[in-house]
């Protein structure tokens, strides 16, 4: 779908004698060789000038120069005649000669060619030999063209073609196999003496090259085919009329060579082993004076093997290859053409009368018309030699070579520009297009396409033709336009050029957009291209270059961004149908619909109030309903009526609210990529949590004034969430009542839209029979089970059927009531237990007090029952039942309650003394010592106990006042003084694990450490030890975090180094996330947890020293003051060791962060701080302040 389009285009003239040309690469300048006054004269062409290199004498007997060729990096040049000279001109010589005849072959040459690593030369010599020479001129391999190399190919022969082996049977032209040949070539050579001539072509990696010269002794042509080395690979199968031109396809897979078939020529394509591989027929010249014998001097190919040019005596062809068809773009009257041997499309030319030297750059580009709607219908023009086709992908998407209209012109087409007869906005849907081509002869044709005519019509007129295509937007208006030589446009705002450089630069304003870039377009909102890595990106236009926003290559998240087939390529877009046409490198088409275009067509629909079209396009392009209310949200409301008038189809409305959810699809899957610096209010608003049943009641109240269909009111109800089908079946029971004659239907719409079972239970809850058939009806169930079911509910009293129904369908509730409405006590009560009503029923006899208290009994017995002690010792209190009451207390552990309440029933005192032994002993194995201690003291009298309990509980003081009042110092020395001494004995135990752990313990996480950092692979392979054992008293304890697979150094933190908290989420199963977490509840030694739990253990054991800190302050303070000196200065001095570990071991441990980052399943949880050591207070008098 591309023609080839003149870039650039610069000339020298009168510079007679041109001989010869060449590329000088490192200047990008044209090195030719010329012939004046008997003198050969090298020069450069740059900068608009000749500069003279280097002038000899010419030869004096006829000669001609079979190449030049210029090496950039020695700065000489090599001129090789046919007379067998090979010259080398030094433009800078050092040490050497400037021109100087570096070697000479007698025989003469017929043929040359550099290879293209510019090492080797390979010259046919006119005695039927090759020679291989170095970039020194030394000769390496000398090989003799011979008969017997046309045996190296085996070409096998199975008689295709020959008399005897074809079928002559009946209908045989039907049944003839296509892939069979006819005939079958034996190799003559072509009628002309004009053909005889070698050429040579080396293989674009330089691997082998290729002669195709006349083989004397049988009178055949043939290409053989060389390795580097001078080995014969292979040779041609035989082809009649084969004639001289030869060019080795770049690419490799390929040789083109031309043949004369009947009278015609063609271009044949040769495989590397010799074999035929597909032609093309070249067009019929005609020429100036009539003459119709045109010769094809050579074939080149294009460095980057997209253009074949075929020479003939006074003009050049330039051909491209699309699906498999041979496209002429270009003929330009011209001859001597030389490809540029870096940049594929540029080449230069010398004149017919060898005066003049032109230089063109060329590039391949899509003729396509407007892409500002509404003129965007996809023209597009592709020009094939005299045929111009014409597609308008809107309308018809044709794969070339075929096109939907095609136009027979008299002369070949060189260009061609697709324009359209008006821009005005008013203009038609279906506007005229003009196609202006342009011919060899610089005369140009014109043609029109109606596209509601249906036939272009052929218009011709002499008209100048534009160059130079630029692409550019107005930044004002933003449209686009196609600028052909044209100065570019001012604006009261910027406007912004897109430049794509040959290097596959995106420019913006000569700014760099993006690298890689291989086409591009501009629509009215989008700057669309394609990249190297295969992604099609949509950029939105705005006025500011800087502002341009390139997208990440993220096509799974990002709407401006998708990806394409490799090689895939931009033709033009239709933003009004949303559509993109791409070209495949094979040549085929494929037309996409890309969100980006989709969406941003959606939004402006919604922006302009055109609700349908905006619902069509989300239907057509399945894109999510719920974009029409989200992307404005209370426009959407607000203009709920026009939504419904302009959609008016009921089908149209029941789809929208079917496909309602609570989500904000214009802030997840399809958020706005257009970066706005002042965001509209209604955007920022979040939707609240019934974003589903604003919608649907908005629509009820519209369609309610319109008296719509009820089927939309139907479906406005049903999609509420949670669903309200109550109020649908009321809207079928109005229509039932008014006599309408869509019951049925409507009937059966509510069946669709929700479980036939569910409205089954609520038609049923609605107590209307009548209704409850109608939706059985569409139901499965079968009519032997529901209709005796109605009948009997039809025979029920009014109240009695509502308790039925209400039973029925788990409602107990509303049944309860029915039984109070009745007055069945008895019965209630039996329900009431049976589905623990228990509330409910109370609410309703409230004003009854003995109903009230029959109820209450009920309800206490069943807390009893289910283990509910406190608020079952309530309801019992309130019915003045104490001994239960007081049970129950006991039961929830309640002592005071308890012992009260026995009190005043009131219990015999050994009853009394029993149940405050059991309390007591209670309390006891709930470590509430100072409740025990109570116990003792006020209900048992037991003084002794009560001292012993308070010095458990470290209440000391508490205790000292008791035997005060007791006024039994006795006790001091037998009960209080063993109290203070055992307490010592568990305090200096347990501070002495605590003192050992955290000598254990740290260490081991410091060595930890330091391994991971020595040699992270060893240690999150598991391998921290080095196979010795850990020390026993190390405590690996449990923690909440998990980890999940991945790789070497993310497993065990499930993070990475750009993912997020969703990309890092955990897909393993339940069952590994248990199995991992008993993994770490083993602790196993070794393992790559032990320093995650021994941070842990350490967090736990800080809590524990801070928490048992009061209760050692107690302790020595009693200790001291009952002169038990030296045992309160050691647990003193314990404690204060303890402390001053816990506070180092801190500073170690976190030393690099104040907190400990916890995670699980791949999400952060809150940070574990890190852990606050409390000050000991220590006593004045035991020294250790």
């Amino acid at each position: 779908m591309r023609n080839l389009r003149c870039l650039q285009h610069s000339s020298i003239d009168e510079v007679p004698g041109i001989r010869a040309t060449a590329w000088d690469v490192s200047n990008d300048a044209i090195i030719c060789l010329r012939e004046s006054n008997n003198l050969l004269r090298l020069e450069r062409w740059n900068d608009g000038k000749l500069n003279q290199i280097a002038c000899w004498d010419a030869p004096l007997s006829p000669y001609e120069i079979l190449d030049l060729h210029f090496f950039a990096d020695t700065e000489s040049a090599c001129v090789i005649f046919d007379n067998g000279d090979l010259v080398v001109v030094r433009e800078n010589p050092v040490d050497e000669e400037k021109i100087e005849i570096v070697g000479s072959i007698d025989v003469g040459i017929s043929a040359v060619a550099w290879s293209p690593d510019e090492e080797l030369l390979v010259v046919a010599t006119k005695a039927s030999t090759l020679i291989y020479l170095t970039r020194d001129y030394e000769d390496l391999v000398s090989v003799e063209f011979t008969a017997q190399d046309l045996e190296a190919s085996d070409h096998v022969s199975v008689g295709w073609g020959k008399k005897e082996t074809q079928f002559k049977g009946k209908k045989t032209k039907a049944l003839r196999d296509p892939t069979v040949p006819e005939t079958v070539d034996d190799g003559r050579l072509a009628e002309s003496n004009e053909f005889h001539e070698t050429a040579i072509s080396w293989r674009g990696d330089g691997a082998y090259v290729a002669i195709n010269a006349v083989e004397k002794s049988n009178q055949r042509r043939v290409v053989r085919i060389y390795s580097r080395d001078g080995i014969l690979d292979s040779v041609s199968e035989p082809v009649n009329g084969l004639i001289g031109p030869l060019s080795w396809r770049p690419a490799g897979n390929l040789l083109a060579a031309v043949q004369l078939f009947e009278g015609k020529r063609q271009v044949i394509f040769l495989e590397r082993n010799g074999l035929r591989h597909g032609q093309f027929s070249l067009r019929p010249l005609d020429s100036v004076d009539g003459s119709k014998n045109f010769f094809v001097r050579s074939l080149q190919w294009n460095v980057d093997s997209t253009v074949l040019a075929v020479s003939y005596d006074d003009r050049i062809q330039l051909w491209t290859m699309g699906n498999y068809h041979w496209y002429l773009k270009q003929e330009l009257f011209d001859i001597g053409l030389t490809w540029h041997p870096e940049k594929a499309l540029a080449f230069s030319l010398t004149s017919t009368s060898c005066d003049r030297i032109r230089r063109f750059q060329y590039s391949l580009d899509v003729s396509a018309g407007p892409i500002m709607p509404p003129c965007d219908h996809g023209v597009v023009a592709v020009l094939d030699g005299k045929n111009l086709k014409i597609t308008p992908f809107r309308h018809a998407n044709i794969p070339p070579p075929m096109s939907l209209y095609e136009v027979q012109m008299k002369e070949n087409g060189n260009d061609v520009l697709v324009t359209v007869r008006s821009t005005e906005p008013e203009m038609s849907q279906q506007p005229v297009f003009k196609i202006s081509v342009l011919h060899p002869s610089n005369r140009s044709s014109r043609f029109t396409l109606d596209l509601g005519s249906g036939e272009p019509q052929l218009q011709a007129a002499e008209e100048p033709f534009p160059e130079s295509p630029k692409m550019a937007v107005n930044g004002e208006n933003a449209q686009m336009q196609r600028l052909y030589a044209l100065p570019r446009p001012v604006s009261a705002v910027c406007p912004i050029e897109f430049q794509l450089t040959g290097n596959g630069s995106l420019l913006a304003d000569e700014k760099i957009l993006a690298r890689g870039c291989t086409s591009f377009l501009v629509t009215p909102s989008h700057l669309v291209f394609t990249t190297s890595q295969h992604f099609l990106k949509f950029v939105h236009i705005v006025t500011n270059p800087e502002d341009l926003q390139i997208p990440l290559d993220t096509p799974e998240s990002d709407e401006r961004c998708r990806s394409i087939e490799r090689g895939a390529k931009l033709v033009t877009a239709m933003p009004s149908i949303f559509a993109v046409v791409l070209q495949m490198p094979r040549g085929n088409l494929e037309t996409v619909y890309p969100r980006a275009l989709v969406l941003a067509a959606i939004r402006n629909s919604i922006d302009r109030k055109k609700y349908k079209k905006a619902f069509l396009a989300c239907r057509n392009q399945r894109v999510d309903m719920n974009i029409l209310h989200d992307h404005r949200p209370e426009e959407f409301i607000a203009n709920m009526g026009t939504f419904v008038d302009q959609l008016k189809k009921v089908e149209h409305i029941d789809l929208f609210l079917s496909s309602l959810r609570d989500e904000d699809v214009s802030m997840t899957m399809y958020r706005e990529t257009l970066r706005i610096d002042e965001r509209r209010a209604d955007e920022t608003k979040e939707h609240p949590v019934g974003k589903v049943n604003r919608i649907c009641n908005a629509f009820l109240e519209v369609l309610a004034s319109r008296k719509a269909n009820v089927k939309n009111m139907v479906t406005a109800q049903v999609c509420k969430n949670p669903p309200d089908l109550d109020a649908g079946l009321m809207e079928i029971v109005r229509l039932r009542d008014n006599g309408s004659e869509k019951v049925d239907e409507t009937v059966e719409h509510i069946c669709f839209l929700a479980d036939v079972n569910r409205l089954y239970d609520n038609a049923l809850g609605l107590y209307d029979l009548q209704l409850t058939l109608l939706i059985a009806q569409q139901s499965q169930k079968d009519p032997r089970e529901y209709l005796p079911f109605l009948q009997s509910l039809q025979r029920m009293e009014p109240l009695r059927r509502k308790f039925s129904i209400d039973d029925g369908l788990g409602r107990h509730r509303k049944a309860a009531r029915h039984l109070y409405d009745l007055n069945a006590f008895d019965e209630l009560q039996t329900y009431t237990t049976k589905h623990e009503l228990y509330t409910e029923v109370l609410d309703f006899y409230r004003y009854d007090e003995t109903k009230y208290s029959s109820i209450m009994q009920l309800y206490a017995d069943h807390l009893k029952t289910s283990s509910r002690f406190k608020e079952a010792a309530t309801a019992f209190h309130y019915l003045d039942d104490k001994p239960q009451a007081s049970d129950c207390y006991r039961l929830a552990h309640q002592w005071q309650e308890a012992l009260s309440t026995a009190s005043a029933i009131p219990l015999a005192k050994d009853q009394l003394r029993s149940l405050a032994e059991t309390l007591a002993h209670s309390a006891i194995e709930t470590k509430d010592f100072r409740a025990a201690a109570t116990i003792h003291l006020d209900y048992l009298h037991d003084v002794s106990s009560a001292i012993k309990y308070f010095c458990k509980g470290y209440l000391f003081t508490e205790a000292f006042c008791i035997i005060s009042l007791s006024s039994q110092p006795d006790l001091i020395s037998s009960v209080f003084d063993p109290g203070l001494t055992e307490n010592m004995a568990s305090i200096t135990e347990l501070l002495a694990d605590c003192k050992a752990q955290l000598g254990a313990q740290v260490p081991r996480i410091l060595e930890l450490r330091a391994k991971k950092e020595e040699d992270p692979l060893a240690f999150f392979e598991g391998n921290v030890n080095e196979g010795k054992d850990i020390p026993d008293d190390v405590s690996l304890a449990p923690t909440d975090a998990s980890t999940t697979g991945g790789s070497l150094f993310t497993r065990y933190t499930n993070r990475t180094g750009t993912g997020t908290a969703e990309t890092g989420a955990s897909r393993r199963s339940s069952k590994n996330r248990r199995r991992e977490e008993r993994k770490r509840a083993r602790g196993k030694k070794g393992s790559i947890y032990e320093e995650e739990y021994l941070v842990n253990s350490v967090t736990r054991l800080v809590e524990r020293v801070n928490a048992v800190g009061e209760e050692v302050g107690r302790l020595v303070k009693w200790m001291f003051q009952r002169n038990m000196v030296e045992r309160a200065r050691a647990v003193e001095g314990a404690m204060v060791e303890v402390v001053e570990l816990c506070g180092k071991a801190v500073k170690e441990v976190w030393a690099e962060d104040d907190g400990l980052r916890v995670e699980s399943e791949g999400v952060e949880r809150e940070r574990r701080e890190k852990p606050v050591v409390k000050e000991f207070g220590t006593m004045l008098f035991l020294g250790h302040g």
